[in-house]
């Protein structure tokens, strides 16, 4: 998430950061001149002290992303993307910051992925991202934004949340014993999942596009949806998980990012499993 307490120049809050290991206990940054803006980063959970004179927060809160499919697997969908500005605080008050984890990546043929956690700050809650779907248990789930549908099936789209991402993509709509083909591709928080042709695997089932946003001082996409398993490269959105090129595994999602797992390869069994959704977190300024 980030914190906005006074106009002027930015501070890079590197001491407070949190860092595995060091999630809990009580963030006091008290007093500072003025004319300093305060930028907090948050990659785990905690608490957060408002200094005295604060009243309103800048914010970015993001959940964690959604795990991909495995067995010509669906991209997992991004973990829900909230951001706003003069987010009421009281000074001297503690609130806590939780930071959802990633969803796993599906590990077999007849598997799923599981959706990412959430994360919260004060009134705020972001959303999971949906897990994708594998080959033999094809619907993508809803979530922040919703998770790639797997190869085979004629199942629905996984939708997003509104305000928080966008929907999953379909695959390939064979059935067995033809599973061999794309799934689609995960939800981010810039657009859908990019969906697979009915009967080739052609690199479409792209990941969903993230957002970008400068409130740490430079500008960083996040939110990006996994993309899918396909035959060629089907690459993530921003911060998720690149699809296999069968029959390899796909790749996570970046943490912190809330990136969405990308899709698996076939027989995952013995390779092609499911990306792992990255870790949300937050920002406050």
């Amino acid at each position: 998430m980030a914190i906005h307490g006074y106009p002027g120049n930015i501070i890079s809050a590197s001491s407070p950061r949190y860092t595995p290991g060091f999630a809990s206990g009580i963030w006091t940054l008290g007093n500072w001149p003025a004319g300093v803006t305060i930028v907090q980063t948050f990659t785990a959970s905690g608490f957060w002290t408002a200094p005295a004179g604060v009243t309103a927060v800048d914010y970015l809160v993001i959940a964690g992303g959604g795990g991909g499919g495995a067995y010509y697997g669906g991209g997992g969908g991004a973990g829900g993307y909230l951001t706003g500005t003069a987010l009421p605080v009281t000074p001297g008050a503690t609130y806590q910051i939780t930071v959802g984890s990633g969803g796993t990546g599906a590990t077999s043929t007849n598997d799923n992925a599981t959706n990412g956690s959430n994360s919260t700050f004060t009134t705020l809650t972001s959303i999971g991202g949906g897990a994708g779907g594998s080959g033999r248990n094809n619907a993508g789930r809803t979530g922040g934004s919703g998770g790639g549908r797997g190869s085979g099936g004629t199942g629905a789209v996984a939708l997003g949340t509104t305000g928080q991402g966008n929907a999953g993509g379909l695959g390939t709509n064979q059935t067995a014993p033809a599973w061999g083909y794309g799934g689609g591709g995960g939800g981010g928080a810039g657009s859908n999942g990019g969906s697979e042709p009915t009967s080739t695997s052609t690199g479409n089932g792209i990941g969903g596009n993230g957002l970008a946003s400068s409130i740490s001082g430079t500008s960083v996409t996040r939110s990006g949806g996994g993309g899918c398993n396909s035959s060629t490269a089907s690459p993530s959105g921003g911060g998720g998980g690149n699809g296999a090129i069968s029959p390899n595994s796909g790749a996570n999602g970046v943490v912190n990012t809330g990136g969405g797992g990308g899709g698996g390869g076939d027989e995952a069994d013995t390779s092609g499993v499911g990306g792992a959704g990255g870790c949300g977190g937050g920002i406050i300024r």
